[in-house]
């Protein structure tokens, strides 16, 4: 038998690798929310000078903060999860749960977004969208489609979880240690 990953563990890796390096790259847009948001103050409050586009970075940054990093804390297991029975089931039925509240709940609603929000962004792109304020950002459009980067990266990162748990339920991978508290 070969060391070598299948095809499906390997392109469930290579997603996480991806999410993982990418929602690492966004957590550390906190410390610009700290300063930029720092700074905003001090020149309004200090100074009475206003940074438009500062303001507007930070919350261009902000977005991509919790958008950006969605699909690495789903990965991580983060989310807030209710789980009376679930943290009592065994790994190989927590990977059956998993399996279907990726299929039946976050896949739809990933769907769901995309369709809904593609008119918004691409009618913001087709108009090259612009911030309404004086002296702000020119990149309302960038803004906008980060909602889509949060749909294709909790898609695919629904799919690598997905591949893991038909792997744990099929007995090929071992179930993950439970934690039972």
């Amino acid at each position: 038998m070969s060391d070598k990953p299948s095809l499906p563990l390997a392109l469930a890796s290579l997603i996480d690798s991806l999410n993982a390096n990418f929602g690492k790259a966004c957590a550390w847009l906190t410390l610009f929310l700290v300063l930029g948001t720092a700074i905003v103050v001090v020149l309004r409050y200090g100074f009475g000078i206003g940074a438009t586009a500062l303001q507007e970075s930070v919350l261009y940054a902000h977005a991509l903060v919790f958008m950006g990093a969605a699909s690495w804390v789903l990965q991580r297991n983060g989310h807030v999860r209710v789980d009376i029975f679930y943290q009592k089931f065994s790994g190989r039925r927590q990977a059956l749960v998993d399996l279907f509240g990726t299929l039946l709940f976050l896949l739809p609603v990933c769907l769901f977004l995309g369709w809904a929000s593609w008119d918004y962004v691409s009618n913001s792109w087709a108009t090259r969208e612009a911030s309404s304020e004086s002296g702000g950002l020119h990149f309302v459009y960038l803004q906008k489609s980060i909602i889509l980067v949060l749909v294709v990266s909790l898609v695919l990162q629904g799919l690598s979880n997905a591949i893991k748990a038909l792997y744990v339920v099929s007995g090929r991978l071992p179930a993950p240690e439970v934690k039972h508290g």
